[in-house]
């Protein structure tokens, strides 16, 4: 039996119609046999009255079961005509709603692949714009795309891939202008005026100084483009919605969700994701210039900033990582502030440079956290920290005494390595805190 879709219009499956000679024949060899009776009762000779009284009523009951059989015959045919009359209506007014339906299903295919082809169009020629030589245009091609993936939700991954290839692009800021000296630059032109005019005298008078030369990759302009894509990467990636809400409210049409990063390698000017949403973020070898903003954001898988740098201050607070962090062997330059962070599997510090001061106050590391030789310059606080997993400081290097008071540790047993001069205490409850060591030795729990 074949299976039919759900709402489908199913003709009657209509057998082909036989001869009517089946039933005609017959019909008609017993209609011309009551006839030759009849004929045969009435041309007979030598009845009595009573005889031909007798004939007389079986001819007229004959007659009239002639006539009935005829009607039944009338009947029947009546019956067959008007079936396959609604029948053949019944099927074509299927054929005429299937037609219908493949007409609409034509026209919605016509019209997806002419919006295809419009937007292959459209994301070709941004991309292009983006290798021109002028800034201007490359800032078009950027609002180009990024029109491109708000209108079109299923090709948002590949246009963020296409701004974040842009943005791994090698590139070296511009040294700041050197602050301007009038006393010097006045005694610099009376130089140059008393060299012209020795050399007038002389007779060999020195060419015109050549104008300040531009440079032909237009810093300016790239710079302008590149703090473009990463406020449309900014923009596009802000969930405002409260975290504890975030299944219940919808989200807003410029929120991009379900997105991945990867900016390995990449220079980033004043990078903010303050309350960004991303799946994987790929942060590797990458260079932070100025201040970046990381407070609230959500990482809903692996996030990476292995050896990244850091030149200003890093600020992660608030921050949910909910796969891995990695931030293994990584430099912080300025402070580095993971206050309120959560951590819901491993994270790795180890060998981190903290130049400036650290704060990991009120952290939650529900996987393992470890800071093996990493080394803290500045002030580090680790206060009021939950630690459920391994804690492990071994080889870390503090120049100032770390704080990790009211530090609470869910697992008391297990692979434990403190700081010097801090040591685990076990609560009556079962779990532990760190607290100021009397004896000024590391204690670990083994």
């Amino acid at each position: 039996m074949p299976v039919v879709a759900v709402g489908v219009v199913v003709p009657p499956q209509l057998r082909t119609p036989r001869p009517a000679a089946w039933w005609i024949v017959p019909v008609t060899l017993l209609v011309g046999g009551v006839v030759g009776g009849l004929a045969w009762l009435l041309l007979g000779a030598g009845w009595s009255a009573a005889e031909a009284t007798a004939r007389q009523g079986a001819i007229q009951t004959a007659l009239a079961a002639g006539a009935g059989v005829g009607a039944a015959v009338t009947l029947m045919l009546a019956f067959r005509r008007q079936r396959h009359q609604e029948h053949a209506a019944h099927v074509t007014a299927y054929l005429a709603e299937r037609n219908a339906a493949l007409a609409e299903q034509v026209a919605d295919n016509t019209k997806h692949d002419a919006t295809e082809r419009r937007v292959t169009d459209l994301y070709t020629k941004a991309v292009e714009q983006l290798g021109h030589a002028s800034a201007a245009v490359r800032l078009g091609g950027l609002y180009a795309l990024e029109r491109l993936a708000q209108d079109n939700p299923g090709h948002r991954q590949t246009i963020v891939n296409v701004i974040c290839a842009y943005l791994r692009m090698p590139y070296t800021p511009s040294e700041p202008a050197p602050t301007p000296d009038p006393g010097q630059d006045r005694k610099a032109a009376l130089r140059a005026a008393r060299r012209r005019y020795q050399a007038a005298r002389a007779g060999f008078p020195l060419p015109a100084e050549p104008a300040p030369r531009q440079e032909s990759d237009d810093r300016e302009g790239e710079l302008q483009v590149r703090l473009t894509a990463q406020r449309i990467l900014t923009v596009h990636l802000r969930d405002d919605r409260p975290a504890d809400q975030r299944s219940t409210l919808p989200a807003t049409p410029a929120f991009w969700e379900e997105m991945r990063l990867d900016l390995t390698g990449a220079t980033l000017i004043d990078f903010e994701l303050t309350n960004g949403h991303v799946t994987r973020a790929g942060f590797n070898k990458a260079t932070f210039t100025g201040d970046a903003w990381f407070d609230e954001a959500t990482f809903t898988g692996d996030a990476r900033f292995d050896e990244a740098t850091f030149t200003g201050h890093a600020v992660f607070g608030g921050a949910t990582f909910t796969g891995h962090a990695f931030f293994g062997r990584a430099t912080f330059t300025g402070g580095a502030w993971f206050i309120g962070a959560t951590f819901t599997r491993d994270a790795w510090f180890d060998g981190v440079t903290f130049t400036g001061n650290t704060g990991f106050v009120g952290a939650t590391f529900t996987g393992d956290a470890q800071f093996g030789e990493a080394t803290f310059t500045g002030n580090a606080g680790f206060n009021k920290a939950t630690f459920t997993g391994d804690a492990r400081f071994d080889g870390a290097t503090f120049t100032k005494t770390p704080r990790l008071g009211e530090a609470v540790v869910g697992d008391p047993a297990a692979a434990h390595l403190w700081p010097d001069g801090w040591r685990l205490e076990v609560s009556p409850d079962g779990t532990g805190r760190v607290v100021d060591g009397a004896d000024g030795g590391s204690a670990e729990n083994a």
